[in-house]
Protein backbone atom coordinates (compact mmCIF):
# COMPACT_ATOMS: atom_id res chain seq x y z
CA UNK A 1 0.00 0.00 0.00
CA UNK A 2 1.41 3.49 -1.10
CA UNK A 3 1.35 6.20 1.97
CA UNK A 4 1.34 9.74 0.15
CA UNK A 5 1.73 12.74 3.42
CA UNK A 6 0.74 16.06 1.79
CA UNK A 7 3.06 18.56 3.16
CA UNK A 8 2.58 22.53 3.36
CA UNK A 9 1.59 25.69 4.52
CA UNK A 10 -1.62 27.37 4.52
CA UNK A 11 -2.24 26.97 1.07
CA UNK A 12 -2.19 22.65 2.15
CA UNK A 13 -3.97 22.80 5.69
CA UNK A 14 -6.98 25.30 4.09
CA UNK A 15 -9.57 27.02 6.30
CA UNK A 16 -12.76 25.86 7.81
CA UNK A 17 -15.64 25.36 4.85
CA UNK A 18 -13.42 24.57 2.03
CA UNK A 19 -12.58 21.39 0.29
CA UNK A 20 -8.75 21.43 -0.14
CA UNK A 21 -6.49 20.60 -2.74
CA UNK A 22 -5.76 17.26 -0.52
CA UNK A 23 -9.24 16.22 -1.28
CA UNK A 24 -9.13 16.91 -4.70
CA UNK A 25 -5.88 14.77 -4.77
CA UNK A 26 -7.76 12.36 -2.72
CA UNK A 27 -10.29 12.23 -5.39
CA UNK A 28 -8.17 11.65 -8.12
CA UNK A 29 -5.80 9.08 -6.88
CA UNK A 30 -8.92 7.03 -5.87
CA UNK A 31 -9.79 7.21 -9.46
CA UNK A 32 -6.99 6.64 -11.32
CA UNK A 33 -4.72 4.72 -8.91
CA UNK A 34 -4.64 1.24 -9.83
CA UNK A 35 -3.28 -0.29 -5.85
CA UNK A 36 -4.58 0.57 -2.85
CA UNK A 37 -3.11 4.00 -1.09
CA UNK A 38 -3.18 5.82 1.80
CA UNK A 39 -3.66 9.39 2.71
CA UNK A 40 -1.18 9.80 5.92
CA UNK A 41 -0.10 12.55 8.25
CA UNK A 42 -0.35 13.51 12.15
CA UNK A 43 -2.78 16.03 11.88
CA UNK A 44 -6.30 16.44 10.45
CA UNK A 45 -7.78 19.44 10.94
CA UNK A 46 -8.14 23.12 8.85
CA UNK A 47 -7.43 26.62 10.11
CA UNK A 48 -10.19 28.26 11.25
CA UNK A 49 -9.94 32.22 10.94
CA UNK A 50 -12.69 33.14 13.30
CA UNK A 51 -10.58 31.41 16.48
CA UNK A 52 -7.13 32.10 14.66
CA UNK A 53 -6.26 27.71 15.38
CA UNK A 54 -6.00 25.71 13.77
CA UNK A 55 -8.67 23.01 15.19
CA UNK A 56 -11.62 23.24 12.92
CA UNK A 57 -13.30 20.43 10.96
CA UNK A 58 -15.40 21.91 9.10
CA UNK A 59 -14.92 21.03 5.50
CA UNK A 60 -17.20 21.18 2.83
CA UNK A 61 -17.13 17.65 2.34
CA UNK A 62 -15.85 15.48 5.93
CA UNK A 63 -16.25 12.51 4.07
CA UNK A 64 -12.08 11.58 3.20
CA UNK A 65 -8.86 10.64 4.87
CA UNK A 66 -7.72 14.44 6.18
CA UNK A 67 -4.61 13.46 7.44
CA UNK A 68 -1.53 15.56 6.81
CA UNK A 69 1.03 17.30 7.68
CA UNK A 70 0.79 21.43 7.26
CA UNK A 71 0.17 24.72 9.02
CA UNK A 72 -0.64 28.20 8.77
CA UNK A 73 2.23 29.80 8.91
CA UNK A 74 4.29 27.08 8.91
CA UNK A 75 7.44 27.06 5.96
CA UNK A 76 10.38 24.84 5.33
CA UNK A 77 12.22 26.02 8.62
CA UNK A 78 9.16 24.62 10.46
CA UNK A 79 8.88 21.68 9.01
CA UNK A 80 12.18 20.04 8.80
CA UNK A 81 12.51 19.29 12.08
CA UNK A 82 9.09 17.46 12.21
CA UNK A 83 9.23 15.56 8.80
CA UNK A 84 11.77 12.55 10.39
CA UNK A 85 9.15 11.61 12.92
CA UNK A 86 5.89 12.60 10.52
CA UNK A 87 7.22 9.62 7.89
CA UNK A 88 8.24 7.52 10.36
CA UNK A 89 5.53 7.06 12.38
CA UNK A 90 2.91 7.30 9.32
CA UNK A 91 5.03 5.11 7.49
CA UNK A 92 5.24 7.65 4.38
CA UNK A 93 6.04 7.05 1.11
CA UNK A 94 5.82 10.11 -0.80
CA UNK A 95 5.94 13.28 0.01
CA UNK A 96 3.63 16.04 -1.07
CA UNK A 97 5.32 19.17 -1.05
CA UNK A 98 4.32 22.80 -1.01
CA UNK A 99 6.01 24.96 1.04
CA UNK A 100 8.39 28.30 0.39
CA UNK A 101 5.92 31.22 0.52
CA UNK A 102 5.60 31.70 4.22
CA UNK A 103 9.21 31.53 4.57
CA UNK A 104 10.20 34.24 2.34
CA UNK A 105 7.33 35.90 3.54
CA UNK A 106 7.87 35.82 7.03
CA UNK A 107 11.09 33.90 7.96
CA UNK A 108 14.03 33.66 5.33
CA UNK A 109 15.14 34.92 2.35
CA UNK A 110 15.70 32.61 -0.68
CA UNK A 111 19.64 31.16 0.18
CA UNK A 112 18.37 30.52 4.07
CA UNK A 113 15.41 28.91 2.82
CA UNK A 114 16.89 26.14 0.23
CA UNK A 115 19.65 25.56 2.83
CA UNK A 116 16.19 24.27 4.85
CA UNK A 117 15.13 22.04 1.85
CA UNK A 118 17.97 20.71 1.61
CA UNK A 119 17.70 19.70 5.70
CA UNK A 120 14.23 18.71 5.47
CA UNK A 121 14.67 16.08 2.31
CA UNK A 122 17.80 14.54 4.67
CA UNK A 123 15.72 14.50 7.46
CA UNK A 124 13.04 12.53 5.42
CA UNK A 125 15.50 10.11 4.51
CA UNK A 126 16.41 9.14 7.65
CA UNK A 127 13.55 7.72 8.71
CA UNK A 128 12.71 6.23 5.53
CA UNK A 129 15.59 6.20 3.08
CA UNK A 130 13.34 5.05 0.17
CA UNK A 131 11.13 7.80 0.66
CA UNK A 132 9.75 9.82 -2.50
CA UNK A 133 8.73 13.53 -2.92
CA UNK A 134 7.17 15.58 -5.31
CA UNK A 135 7.95 19.71 -4.57
CA UNK A 136 5.54 22.04 -5.94
CA UNK A 137 7.20 25.68 -6.89
CA UNK A 138 5.78 28.72 -5.02
CA UNK A 139 2.91 29.46 -7.36
CA UNK A 140 2.33 33.13 -8.06
CA UNK A 141 0.33 34.84 -5.06
CA UNK A 142 -0.54 38.72 -4.73
CA UNK A 143 2.77 40.02 -2.93
CA UNK A 144 4.76 38.60 -6.03
CA UNK A 145 2.80 40.11 -8.41
CA UNK A 146 3.18 43.70 -6.35
CA UNK A 147 5.91 43.68 -4.87
CA UNK A 148 8.99 43.28 -7.66
CA UNK A 149 11.88 42.53 -4.75
CA UNK A 150 9.48 40.06 -3.56
CA UNK A 151 8.66 38.35 -6.52
CA UNK A 152 12.75 37.78 -7.23
CA UNK A 153 13.13 36.56 -4.16
CA UNK A 154 10.44 33.52 -4.97
CA UNK A 155 12.14 33.30 -8.23
CA UNK A 156 15.42 32.79 -7.33
CA UNK A 157 14.01 30.28 -4.40
CA UNK A 158 12.06 28.06 -7.37
CA UNK A 159 15.55 28.13 -9.48
CA UNK A 160 17.20 26.56 -5.60
CA UNK A 161 14.66 24.17 -5.42
CA UNK A 162 14.79 23.21 -8.59
CA UNK A 163 18.95 22.56 -7.96
CA UNK A 164 18.16 20.84 -4.92
CA UNK A 165 15.89 18.77 -6.40
CA UNK A 166 18.67 17.83 -9.11
CA UNK A 167 21.56 17.69 -6.69
CA UNK A 168 20.10 15.43 -3.83
CA UNK A 169 18.11 12.70 -6.53
CA UNK A 170 18.58 9.39 -6.09
CA UNK A 171 17.36 6.36 -7.36
CA UNK A 172 16.32 5.04 -4.41
CA UNK A 173 14.59 7.78 -2.69
CA UNK A 174 13.31 10.01 -6.10
CA UNK A 175 12.78 13.65 -6.04
CA UNK A 176 10.55 15.45 -8.67
CA UNK A 177 9.76 18.82 -9.11
CA UNK A 178 6.01 19.39 -10.24
CA UNK A 179 5.48 22.41 -12.67
CA UNK A 180 3.60 25.22 -11.16
CA UNK A 181 0.19 25.13 -13.19
CA UNK A 182 0.50 27.57 -16.33
CA UNK A 183 -2.76 29.06 -16.72
CA UNK A 184 -3.12 30.14 -12.43
CA UNK A 185 -4.99 33.11 -12.11
CA UNK A 186 -4.69 34.71 -9.18
CA UNK A 187 -7.83 36.36 -9.78
CA UNK A 188 -9.81 33.33 -10.88
CA UNK A 189 -8.26 30.48 -8.67
CA UNK A 190 -7.32 32.26 -5.42
CA UNK A 191 -9.95 34.01 -2.83
CA UNK A 192 -7.49 36.44 -1.33
CA UNK A 193 -4.98 36.53 -4.27
CA UNK A 194 -2.78 33.87 -2.22
CA UNK A 195 -5.04 30.91 -1.15
CA UNK A 196 -6.41 28.77 -3.62
CA UNK A 197 -9.90 28.38 -4.47
CA UNK A 198 -12.05 25.94 -5.48
CA UNK A 199 -10.86 25.74 -8.82
CA UNK A 200 -7.37 26.50 -7.69
CA UNK A 201 -7.21 23.53 -5.39
CA UNK A 202 -8.06 21.55 -8.95
CA UNK A 203 -4.64 22.83 -10.60
CA UNK A 204 -2.76 22.83 -7.66
CA UNK A 205 -3.68 18.94 -7.36
CA UNK A 206 -3.09 18.39 -11.04
CA UNK A 207 0.49 19.82 -10.51
CA UNK A 208 1.13 17.37 -8.48
CA UNK A 209 -0.81 14.12 -10.38
CA UNK A 210 0.60 15.73 -13.65
CA UNK A 211 3.70 14.91 -12.42
CA UNK A 212 3.91 11.83 -10.87
CA UNK A 213 2.26 10.77 -13.89
CA UNK A 214 4.65 11.67 -16.49
CA UNK A 215 7.68 11.05 -14.41
CA UNK A 216 6.71 7.92 -12.89
CA UNK A 217 3.67 6.65 -14.64
CA UNK A 218 1.80 6.82 -11.58
CA UNK A 219 -2.29 6.82 -11.98
CA UNK A 220 -3.43 8.64 -15.10
CA UNK A 221 -3.64 12.43 -16.06
CA UNK A 222 -5.61 14.69 -13.87
CA UNK A 223 -8.94 14.86 -14.97
CA UNK A 224 -10.19 17.20 -12.18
Amino acid sequence: MLRFMPVGDSQTIGSAGEHTWRYRMWQHLRATYGGPFRIVGPRETLYDKATDTADSYEYADPDFPRSHLAGWGEGWHHMAPLIAEAVRTQRADVLLISLGLIDLGFYTDADSTAANVRLFVSEARSANPRVAMVFLPVIPNVRADSDADFAAEVARLNELLAKAVADLEEPSSPLLLASAPESYDLNLDTDDGTHPNASGEHKIAAAFAEAMYQAWDLGEPYAG
